[in-house]
């Protein structure tokens, strides 16, 4: 019998944690809320929600030194996925209303306003992963639940062997945005898995299963 996965939804205050916690229960996880430093760092996941503002989610990660157990878990290669906000924040910059905010960095590239005439980009959407994506197999086709005004709109990450390609999941909302980079131990998805029904939970099944 499989074990099942612990996995940490990081409470840092922003996001709809509970709801994250139950979508991750229904995939099967074992799960904990918690800032916890030792607990996040041990667990087999750690699962990144971030709702609101790019710049106060950066400020509340920094407060409980989230950016910190991030940073330690990515060293060690432990798994982390982000989620809405939660993505945006591993890339370098996010530029909101004018305010240029630092990010976690994990990722180059800036986060900025969709080019679209309506904004936010809330509602159901399709995708189109990379061939080999783990996070999206067996549901290729399925719609994903976006709410969302600013997102990664390209990808400029040049890796080189021993290191594996990252997978690249896209979407269209007034042009083509990043739905979803699955780049060794960190993963990350622009839509929240926990309001995309069935869908939602067999991609957070797909990203437990992955854990080592």
């Amino acid at each position: 019998m499989t074990r099942s996965r612990r996995v940490v939804v990081l409470d840092y205050g922003s996001g709809n944690i509970h709801s994250a916690a139950k979508a991750l229960q229904r995939a099967g996880a074992e799960v904990e809320v918690t800032s916890d430093r030792t607990a996040a760092l041990e667990a087999d996941g750690l699962f990144v929600p971030g709702v609101g503002a790019f710049k106060a989610v950066m400020d509340q990660l920094r407060a409980v030194r989230g950016d910190e157990i991030i940073d330690r878990r990515l060293a060690g290669g432990r798994p982390v996925l982000g989620v809405c906000v939660g993505m945006q924040v591993f890339f370098e910059h996010g530029v909101e209303r004018g305010v240029d905010t630092e990010g976690l960095g994990e990722w180059p590239g800036t986060v900025r306003e969709l080019p679209a005439p309506v904004l936010p980009h809330m509602g159901w959407n399709t995708v189109q992963p990379d061939a080999g994506s783990v996070l999206f197999d067996g549901i290729e086709d399925e719609r994903f639940y976006f709410v969302h005004s600013f997102a990664a709109q390209e990808w400029t990450l040049d890796v080189m062997p021993p290191f594996p390609t990252p997978r690249l999941t896209w979407a269209e909302h007034g042009g083509r945005f990043l739905a979803a980079v699955e780049n060794g131990p960190l993963m990350a998805t622009q839509f929240h898995p926990e309001k995309s029904s069935e869908a939602g939970i067999r991609l957070l099944a797909n990203w437990l299963g992955s854990l080592d």
